[in-house]
């Protein structure tokens, strides 16, 4: 019989290439933004001409940073959108871990995880891990979360992970290695509420309050059986918690003074009359002093989200006096240049850029009128709209 099983050996060797040959395809590696983490309505074109290292700089700023309403929904709109990366973005697990980190802190965990899902190096990527444990701590995975840490092959020694360590251990009763673990994660970054809930979970001391920062204060706070009512939720909490995926903000324009509520009424489902624009400008041109800025800024916001001025109207433009913004020169420049570009995914960073440095007000006026007129200009016009309804909204 072995004699037959060789010579069937040697006729496949000596085949024709025709007979023998298989065609073996490599796929490509993934990008750092081509998985989807849900539909969103944006192009594939989405990150076209993007330099990757502006995506580098920005998506960390996402996780860490506060953002105003209308800001995060810009953040997870482009984040969630399955579309190829920028050039340079390929097998790049570091930025996908900056994806879905950013993902979680804003609430949209089941984009973050789908994307988590589907990544591969969780195990040697420690923002890839950062991330899949959060997901994991969030909707109550515990054993997942402590097989993470533990599979971890790179940055185990960070802060991050020693919490969590000091908590998958006490939590499997090695109550004594805990306690190390613990002391040594405060000596490298003293955190006052892990140190209390944490000192707790150890039996040192009262709990008091629950923390809902991140994942791992929840999983405390829910371990030591405190009441997470209330305590004030941080986005990717609020959203575990709650079991529903962020909704897009609604902002009351319906407070406003009839001039500037009734046009941004138009704005909520269109575009507002040009007569109506043109009208406010010349309104807050001779204002009282008392109500002059609220106009000016008004109808700067609408002139930008939607109006081309006639030639008087410019002139009353220029002459307004609404101060300018806090955005750094060259950023606003770089903003302008992806508007005049037509480069979707680079405006929204850079407005997302700007936004971060805002904080949860969002950006002042000038600022604003900025990005209202970038994202307008480069098909984001939802998202435009939002940020020029949000800024009126701050009017009142």
């Amino acid at each position: 019989m072995w004699r037959s099983v060789l010579l069937a050996t040697l006729a496949v060797m000596v085949a024709s290439p025709a007979q023998a040959q298989v065609q073996v395809t490599e796929l490509a590696a993934p990008d750092a933004f081509s998985t989807p983490g849900r539909e969103t309505g944006l192009p594939s074109e989405l990150w076209r001409g993007t330099p990757v290292e502006m995506a580098r700089v920005v998506l960390p700023l996402l996780a860490a940073k506060p953002l105003s309403p209308a800001a995060s929904q810009l953040a997870r709109r482009i984040l969630a959108t399955g579309a190829p990366g920028p050039e340079g973005s390929t097998g790049d697990e570091a930025l996908t871990g900056a994806r879905a980190n950013a993902l979680i802190a804003l609430g949209d965990l089941a984009a973050a995880a789908l994307i988590l899902e589907r990544s591969a190096g969780v195990e040697r990527s420690a923002g890839l891990s950062i991330a899949a444990a959060e997901v994991a701590l969030l909707t109550g995975d515990m054993p997942r979360a402590c097989a993470i840490s533990e599979a971890l092959t790179a940055g185990r020694g960070e802060i991050y992970w020693l919490r969590l360590r000091a908590f998958c251990q006490v939590e499997a009763g090695r109550v004594d290695q805990a306690h190390l673990t613990f002391d040594l994660a405060q000596t490298q970054a003293r955190d006052v509420t892990f140190g209390r809930l944490m000192s707790a979970r150890l039996g040192g001391g009262a709990p008091g309050a629950a923390s809902l920062r991140n994942g791992l204060d929840l999983a405390l706070s829910r371990s030591l059986k405190l009441d997470t009512a209330t305590a004030k939720p941080a986005p990717a909490v609020a959203a575990a918690l709650s079991g529903q995926d962020p909704a897009p903000p609604v902002f009351d324009v319906a407070a406003l003074d009839p001039v500037i509520g009734g046009l941004g009424a138009s704005v909520r489902s269109g575009l507002p009359p040009e007569a109506g624009v043109s009208a406010l400008v010349a309104a807050a041109t001779d204002a009282d002093p008392k109500t002059r800025a609220r106009l000016q800024s008004a109808a700067l916001l609408l002139v930008a989200f939607s109006v081309v001025p006639s030639g008087s109207d410019r002139t009353r433009l220029a002459a307004f006096a609404v101060p300018e913004g806090k955005s750094p020169a060259g950023r606003n420049a770089a903003l302008a240049a992806a508007a005049e570009g037509r480069r979707m995914g680079e405006a929204a960073l850079l407005a997302l850029w700007i936004c971060a440095d805002a904080g949860v007000s969002g950006p002042g006026v000038a600022d604003r009128a900025r990005i209202v007129g970038a994202l307008a200009r480069v098909g984001l016009v939802e998202d435009a709209r939002l940020f020029a309804l949000e800024g009126l909204a701050s009017l009142k």
